[in-house]
């Protein structure tokens, strides 16, 4: 049976609709989104993001090819298949395989970003733009959702930050025994160009510069999979910043980096990363706030 002939019969079980979502990228100038020639494909002036299919596949008037930009096995470098030296794999044979399954990672990483709560927007430097009252309530409901989850919590890694800081020992209240670590790496800033552009965010483009090589080294840091000598499955909360979490999500997704500022994330929300072994990453909570009541949500 085609795909189009199969496409008609789905949509006479939907009541004959369908809908579809396209998603459009500015990432023109690092080919992102070419296809497997390199070369970017356009559909009525928009740059098409095409999953990554095994063959091409047709659905009404639109024809899908594979992206060409597949899953990068070893984007945090600890693929172990790849850690045992070429020329040992050849020589040592047996052994060598050995040491590959050894050196698998068994546990997975749950890794829960927290934005900090609403803070005093017009306080004089870092140290006086502190937490609201709301900010403390946003701060109080983030605490009781990540009790109410039931996990048994690793660490409690915040940024260095006023706001932060404050944000993660209310929450450390209700995470009794969870240990608290501050990280300058975290504090907030400007990890890349964004793509479109804002008017209303123009950093210069040393703030880029600077910003976006010590949020990247924070990524680097946190977001990877787990270490062959961890045994248990870990979890663990980092509170920081919209900034620094819309990109760890981009990064850690494989999307362009560009992209972070199409993301939007309330205060005190909670973004859920899984890390398993092989590698793989999933998203499992984007910015969820649904625990607090409507008026207690901001996005200062």
């Amino acid at each position: 049976m085609s795909y189009r002939r199969a496409f008609k019969i789905v949509c006479g079980f939907a009541g004959g609709s369908a809908v579809f979502v396209y998603g459009a990228a500015a990432a023109q100038s690092h080919g992102y989104f070419g296809d497997q020639q390199g070369q970017r494909q356009y559909k009525g002036g928009l740059a098409v993001l095409q999953a990554a299919q095994p063959t091409t596949w047709v659905s009404g008037n639109h024809t899908v090819s594979p992206s060409g930009n597949g899953w990068d096995s070893n984007w945090d470098k600890r693929d172990p298949s790849l850690m045992v030296n070429s020329r040992r794999k050849e020589s040592a044979g047996d052994e060598a395989n050995t040491e590959v399954e050894n050196n698998k990672p068994k546990a997975t990483r749950h890794i829960f970003l927290i934005r900090h709560s609403q803070y005093n927007l017009n306080g004089n430097g870092d140290k006086e733009r502190i937490l609201t009252p709301l900010g403390r309530e946003q701060a109080e409901l983030t605490g009781q959702r990540l009790a109410a989850l039931g996990l048994k919590y690793d660490v409690l890694i915040h940024s260095s930050m006023a706001r932060a800081t404050e944000t993660a020992h209310i929450i450390s209240k209700h995470l009794p025994g969870v240990e608290l670590m501050s990280c300058d790496l975290l504090r907030e800033g400007a990890p890349i160009e964004p793509i479109p552009p804002v008017s209303h965010y123009k950093p210069e483009a040393v703030q880029y510069h600077e910003d976006g090589a010590r949020i990247e080294a924070a990524f680097r840091r946190y977001i990877h999979r787990a270490d062959v000598k961890q045994k248990e499955d870990s979890y663990e909360i980092i509170v920081c910043h919209a900034n620094v979490i819309r990109y760890f999500v981009c990064r850690a997704l494989q999307f362009p980096p560009e992209g972070w500022l199409r993301l939007g994330l309330n205060n005190g929300s909670i973004t859920w990363l899984t890390i398993r072994p092989s590698g793989r990453v999933a998203l499992r909570a984007l910015g969820d706030s649904g625990f607090m009541p409507p008026d207690k949500l901001t996005r200062t």
